[in-house]
């Protein structure tokens, strides 16, 4: 079995990310925070806007640790957690809590998962497009 070795998401890269998702949130006029972690979980950076919510920030960072537990966006994860869905008792599971609205993406390079980023302070869906504009730019 061979193993290829992945460059670990940067702390350059993690910069990218937060700014650019701001970037696109000032741009709509939504004051949001921005929490990025590495594939460890570790917190790489973290920004909340003067005028977010203060909940925001709490919220950026739970989902950005769902997308990278489950290497799935949070969005993609709202009704498997839904009281009639398959993944129900998954919100209840485990010590770290973990957020199940849309606004986290998990970051990949060479198809390995590198980390994650989440958002938080807007609607769900502006958070999830924000994120995503910050995936994007480091494609």
């Amino acid at each position: 079995m061979s193993t290829t070795a992945v460059t670990p998401l940067t702390t350059a890269e993690a910069e990218t990310l937060l700014t650019t998702a701001r970037r696109a949130a000032e741009a709509a006029g939504v004051a949001v925070s921005v929490t990025v972690l590495d594939a460890g979980g570790h917190l790489l950076a973290f920004r909340r806007d003067d005028r977010a919510v203060l909940i925001s920030g709490e919220t950026s960072t739970r989902k950005a640790y769902t997308a990278l537990q489950l290497d799935a966006p949070t969005a993609d994860l709202v009704d498997l957690v839904k009281p009639d869905g398959p993944f129900h008792s998954l919100t209840t599971a485990l010590d770290r809590p973990l957020l199940f609205i849309a606004g986290g993406l998990p970051v990949h390079r060479d198809g390995r998962l590198i980390g994650a980023v989440g958002v938080g302070g807007g609607a769900p869906e502006q958070d999830h497009a924000f994120a995503g504009t910050a995936v994007a730019a480091l494609a």
